[in-house]
């Protein structure tokens, strides 16, 4: 399973699920986070690049930070990544986990929240979990990294990752593990 993550406001792109864990996993990865991108704001993301009026070359606008994997080093990566001017490609050091904490953070409570609070018998009912998470992630849960807004609230830039847009917590009783959890109420205008 490969996914790509916003690391501002924490949203959760559609994930590529594949038996392997090679380039072109990852490659695919990053192609279905564009392509959301697109369908989400309507146009392509190269679409936000300024160019430099000195040199004329278009310049990132998206920084992709993976771990040093190989199918992050392989030779097609790297050419993928070459062929699309709007992102540009930072490997994290070796043996610093923290430095894409985000990224490693939003697998953990994927696997923690849904994936193993139950047997998965096979791999369709994976993908149906792991989606259904990242809906639940994306649009409903709020987030106390973000202002307690929801990623899709600050991707679209409906909200700030500083300044909350909810009332007053309220305590809910929710079925997480069986504890009392503390959500705030979600305000509407």
């Amino acid at each position: 399973m490969a996914g790509c993550c916003d690391y501002v406001g924490k949203y959760e792109h559609p994930r590529h699920v594949s038996p392997t864990a090679n380039h072109l996993d990852a490659i695919a990865a990053v192609e279905i986070a564009l392509a959301d991108y697109q369908a989400m704001f309507g146009h392509p993301l190269v679409d936000e690049c300024s160019v430099d009026l000195q040199s004329r070359e278009i310049l990132p606008v998206l920084t992709l930070v993976t771990d040093i994997g190989g199918p992050f080093r392989a030779f097609r990566f790297e050419t993928f990544i070459l062929q699309h001017a709007e992102l540009r490609h930072v490997r994290t050091r070796v043996k610093s986990l923290d430095q894409n904490g985000s990224r490693e953070r939003g697998f953990g409570c994927l696997k923690y929240e849904r994936l193993y609070l139950q047997p998965i018998d096979y791999v369709l009912d994976l993908v149906r979990h792991a989606e259904e998470y990242r809906v639940d992630y994306n649009t409903i849960r709020p987030h106390e990294a973000i202002a307690w807004n929801t990623p899709l609230e600050i991707h679209l830039g409906l909200g700030s990752p500083t300044i909350p847009t909810v009332e007053p917590a309220k305590i809910l009783q929710a079925s997480w593990h069986g504890t009392m959890r503390c959500w705030p109420e979600r305000a509407t205008y």
